[in-house]
């Protein structure tokens, strides 16, 4: 059998192609495509069927960044839709099937070593117990596993989209200052790549931090605003104050969603924190508000500080999570 799995993100897509003796952590080829230089899905995948003259696809699983309704899915941040049953057709692959992308990154959770994560609260985990995912990415994304029994499975969802919660006086005039620019003002408008640049024109709007000319020339010339700040914020040569409170105010909110999450779910097995952002913040996460606001749930926060939580260090989990799925998930559902 062979096996294309893919991670589709609004930054970026992964393919790689897998066999059942390779495994879903040894791929035969892999390759990361700019999603926004692209059409569609379909034309990432001739590109990569023909690079690697792949023929005979048996199976094509993709973890794809939005909601998966039936056999068909929007990117949330790419004008794609994309349908299985026609890039089943168009690509001559036997089964093609969509899965929301954190329910891929779920996928790769029972896979992850020790090596793969980093680890804010040792916790005591559940064998069995639920299982959080929570990325920040482009987007954010959440998603959740339960044990069947025999195995872990994993559930999509579209948390990061609920309202945005304030927990104290500044996220509060940060939800109001939103509130006059979007229609509804979710957890992905400030804790995401697309929320960071956000939080830092509340910042600098409200007069509460100056920009430096440095800064302001960063920003004007490069493409991707979020890098820009958040490498500002973690350069120790330059003091860059409004970029280090822009991702204050982003982990501190980030943690109060994961903690929100594991308290819907009592994910007594463990919160994951993945996504591309959030492992580049490791060096200061601890030092952060983070698990300060993790563990503000009131009477309930004894109960989630016995979750452990970790951040989830492997890029390529969403990849490894689909492929899991592909390989060995997906024919042992019901």
């Amino acid at each position: 059998m062979k096996l294309i799995a893919g991670d589709i993100g609004g930054t970026k897509t992964i393919l790689a192609l897998y066999t059942p003796q390779s495994g879903p952590e040894r791929p035969l080829y892999e390759s990361t495509y700019p999603s926004g230089s692209y059409r569609s899905l379909k034309a990432i995948m001739g590109e990569f069927l023909d690079r690697y003259e792949v023929t005979g696809v048996d199976h094509a699983v993709f973890g794809v960044a939005g909601p998966v309704v039936g056999k068909r899915a929007r990117i949330t941040n790419l004008p794609w839709e994309i349908d299985a049953g026609y890039l089943q057709t168009e690509l001559k692959i036997d089964r093609v099937s969509l899965i929301n992308d954190l329910q891929a990154v779920a996928y790769s959770i029972p896979l992850l070593q020790r090596k793969d994560l980093f680890t804010l609260n040792t916790g005591s985990a559940v064998p069995t117990g639920p299982r959080a995912v929570i990325a920040a990415g482009t987007g954010l994304g959440e998603a959740y596993l339960t044990w069947d029994g025999n195995r872990y499975i994993a559930h999509a969802s579209e948390g990061g989209h609920t309202e945005f919660g304030p927990t104290d006086a500044i996220e509060l005039e940060l939800l109001k200052y939103l509130m006059e620019r979007f229609d509804h003002v979710s957890y992905e408008r400030i804790c995401s790549g697309t929320g960071i640049p956000n939080i830092y024109s509340f910042l600098k709007d409200q007069g509460r931090h100056e920009e430096p000319g440095w800064l302001a020339e960063d920003l004007v010339r490069g493409p991707d605003a979020t890098a820009v700040i958040v490498n500002a914020a973690l350069d120790s040569a330059k003091a860059c104050e409004i970029c280090q409170e822009t991702v204050r105010i982003f982990l501190s909110v980030l943690g109060a969603e994961a903690g929100n999450l594991a308290l819907k779910i009592l994910a007594s097995g463990g919160v994951y924190v993945g996504g591309g952002i959030p492992p580049r913040l490791v060096s200061i996460i601890r030092q952060s508000p983070f698990m300060e606001a993790y563990l503000l749930k009131g009477r309930l926060s004894g109960v989630i500080s016995a979750f452990p939580v970790h951040v989830i260090l492997n890029p390529q989990a969403g990849l490894i999570g689909a492929a899991h799925f592909g390989l060995d998930i997906m024919d042992t559902l019901p």
